[in-house]
């Protein structure tokens, strides 16, 4: 195991692999990334996978785009797959001023060059004949969106980053971080690592990680619900694959998943997770889940979707996901703690991991930040935020799941 680095990347999700991955496309492969159990453990492993390029915000659109293609150029430099189906996606317009928002976001995706389009209530029904369009005003179509197989995506990363000569040890937890001459000491099971800079990439666990040196980021882990359905013949005798669905009545996304559905819901009043500390023991698992927290957004997936009232319930599945109090990753240097970068607050992890290690790669290697994306730096909550304010926030962005923001 290499002990003295330029890097440690702490977290083997698919954002701690792909900040290894850019470090290393930037020229820096005296590299580590040390990962407790095995890659995608954290809650990459029970992700959807879905990658779309839809955004309100150019800036952050580009990091999804770069997500993409960070995942399609891994696919192509490592040999592994991602699983990426292009299926595109529609973001419905279940209001007039949804869709006059579509219309100002057009001109923008059009400057990126990323395909979007305005589909009519009956455009949407020709594209995905399981929508009930009579309610809705229409919907911005993104053809180039999609999902990928989390753990392919991850794997295949990780192996062109080791292609490029990083490096990535499993099973190696960082029992403790402490600054000590100019550089940072992590303690493993196999030794410690000396390394001159740090990236924190653990998702929930990064509070109580950076909780030991004094900092106090607000990262919480939501409960958040999938629903995988049993096959639905209408989509069993379909000769291409459904596009992605993203409601804001009904707060979620649909998207296809073999012969079925995979539905991400987003609830009304969402509840937390191991707000009193981790598990010391929490690996590869899931929560119990609760059908009863679902049924108002079921029941209007049932208005917008008829056949989903007929589809039998396969798989509930009800996992942690990182929020912080305005939804967005928290990309950056720690004030006062030199050569420490904090990259997590993911809620949508695959669709920014990408790109957003990208762009951490970029400003670790040169020293300045990709100018435009303040939003998402990792100082801009300041160290005091007490764990109430904090929660109070994130119910209301996590309740407000697919609403677009208020201003046009």
């Amino acid at each position: 195991m290499r002990t003295d680095v330029q890097v440690a990347v702490i977290g083997g999700g698919i954002v701690g692999v792909s900040v290894l991955y850019w470090l290393a496309k930037l020229g820096w492969t005296d590299t580590v990334l040390l990962e407790r159990r095995e890659l995608t453990s954290g809650s990459t492993w029970h992700a959807a996978g879905n990658t779309t390029y839809f955004g309100p915000y150019p800036k952050m659109t580009q990091l999804f785009a770069g997500s993409i293609r960070t995942y399609l150029q891994a696919q192509e430099e490592s040999g592994q797959s991602v699983g990426f189906h292009e299926t595109g996606s529609l973001r419905l317009a279940a209001t007039q001023r949804e869709l006059d928002l579509f219309h100002v976001y057009k001109p923008r995706f059009a400057q990126m060059g990323i395909p979007f389009h305005i589909r009519t209530p009956d455009e949407v029904s020709r594209l995905h004949p399981l929508i009930d369009a009579g309610d809705i005003f229409g919907a911005a179509h993104t053809p180039t969106d999609g999902h990928v197989d989390p753990t392919g995506a991850t794997n295949a990363v990780a192996a062109a980053a080791r292609t490029m000569g990083a490096a990535v040890e499993r099973h190696c937890p960082v029992a403790s971080l402490r600054p000590e001459g100019g550089k940072w000491l992590l303690e493993t099971p196999a030794g410690t690592v000396t390394a001159q800079q740090v990236v924190v990439a653990t998702s929930f666990w990064a509070r109580e990680m950076l909780a030991a040196i004094g900092l106090n980021p607000p990262l919480f882990a939501t409960q958040h619900h999938e629903i995988i359905t049993e096959t639905v013949p209408e989509i069993a005798v379909l000769d291409s694959e459904l596009p992605a669905m993203r409601d804001s009545y009904v707060s979620c996304s649909v998207r296809q998943e073999r012969d079925g559905l995979l539905i991400g819901i987003y609830e009304t009043a969402p509840e937390f997770w191991a707000l009193d500390g981790i598990p010391k023991d929490f690996k590869e698992e899931l929560l119990p889940p609760n059908i009863d927290r679902l049924m108002p957004h079921l029941e209007r997936l049932m208005e917008r979707m008829p056949t989903f009232a007929q589809a039998g319930i396969k798989v509930a599945n009800n996992g942690p996901m990182c929020f912080t109090p305005d939804g967005l990753p928290m990309l950056g240097p720690i004030p006062e703690k030199a050569g420490l970068w904090l990259a997590s607050g993911f809620n949508v992890g695959i669709g920014t991991g990408g790109g957003s290690a990208e762009f951490l790669a970029k400003w670790i290697t040169s020293g300045h930040p990709v100018p435009g994306l303040e939003a998402v730096h990792a100082d801009r909550f300041g160290n005091d935020m007490t764990a109430e304010a904090a929660l109070d926030a994130i119910r209301k962005v996590y309740a407000r799941g697919y609403h677009l923001p208020d201003s046009i």
